[in-house]
């Protein structure tokens, strides 16, 4: 499910007063580039929709529990009346066939269970993979042996049925919470394996060699000397997770062992879309373009980190 983007070419730490690849020169090559710009403005939109969910449904009318039976024709099963899935000035993207739920309110809400999923898994994620890919690299031995083995042994899996089959298996309640711990346990080895062979390299360089020779503690070598090299790789990997993550849940969703009912997510949403494509195709449209929109800015944004993290160091 998950794939390890290329590894990041760690140099030595060059002073913090002038860092190669800052933030600020992130967002400001990010912005020069039209492409990468038109990405981050539809992010902060889906952001913002995420955040502000409650006030934004407040403000179209209509939530996305609640049923409008007026907005369907129950005579031809429940299509939604009118062209365009029912869009009009009371329900801005339609309404869903047979319930007449509001489309817009479900894709705000699914916003909203999207990010924050993904964002979850992926803090998850980052927390494992960097602590036990640095304890595997850094004291090496028997502590590398186990967590390598580990590693091997989750990669080995094919995540995506393991998945179904441990979310089948267990009990609806508290869904997302069990979506982010099982995603994670799956996705953490990617991580960890790049951060273990970086924290080896590092382990041998000269300014490690003298902070030890200097009676450092090994907690201090490790977050003083070796994790401020690492944030190029953690931050083009937790980048490049996010929109790996968002298209897991709503292929789980989509499968039927993700978000449950009536909690709204895109996936689901598509899922339930597929009997009504050719009477309704804005039903499956709507959430299916929000879905590609949101993995491609994100994925196109990630890219771009990358790019400037490896001309950064290359420098």
């Amino acid at each position: 499910m998950t794939a390890s983007p290329t590894l990041v070419e760690v140099e030595e730490a060059v002073p913090s007063s002038a860092p190669p690849t800052s933030g600020r020169r992130i967002l400001t090559t990010v912005t020069r580039d039209k492409g990468a710009l038109a990405c981050l403005v539809f992010l902060a939109i889906v952001v913002l929709m995420a955040v502000a969910a409650p006030l934004i449904t407040k403000l179209s009318g209509w939530g996305p529990y609640q049923f409008d039976s007026a907005a369907i024709n129950s005579d031809l099963g429940g299509v939604p009346h009118g062209s365009l899935g029912g869009i009009s000035g009371s329900h801005w993207f339609g309404v869903e066939p047979q319930n007449g739920r509001d489309l817009f309110a479900r894709i705000v809400y699914g916003a909203r269970v999207s990010i924050t999923i993904s964002l979850s898994a992926t803090l998850l994620t980052g927390i494992l993979g960097v602590v036990l890919g640095m304890l595997a690299g850094f004291y090496r031995g028997w502590i590398d042996q186990v967590i390598s083995r580990l590693m091997d042994f989750l990669m080995a899996f094919p995540a995506l049925i393991f998945m179904i089959a441990i979310l089948s298996s267990l009990p609806s309640g508290n869904r997302p919470v069990l979506l982010v711990v099982v995603i994670s346990a799956f996705g953490w080895p990617y991580l960890a394996r790049v951060i273990r062979g970086q924290t080896m390299t590092l382990a041998n360089r000269e300014f490690v060699e003298a902070a030890r020779a200097s009676g450092a503690k090994d907690s201090q070598v490790v977050f003083r000397e070796i994790l401020p090299n690492l944030r190029g790789s953690i931050v083009v990997m937790t980048t490049l997770a996010i929109p790996g993550y968002i298209g897991t849940e709503a292929g789980l969703s989509f499968l039927g062992v993700g978000v449950s009912p009536p909690t709204a997510s895109w996936g689901q949403m598509i899922s339930s879309s597929v009997s009504w494509y050719s009477v309704d195709p804005m039903f499956f449209a709507i959430p299916g373009l929000f879905l590609f929109l949101t993995v491609l800015s994100l994925t196109v944004l990630g890219d771009k980190i990358r790019t400037l993290i490896d001309q950064g160091e290359a420098a």
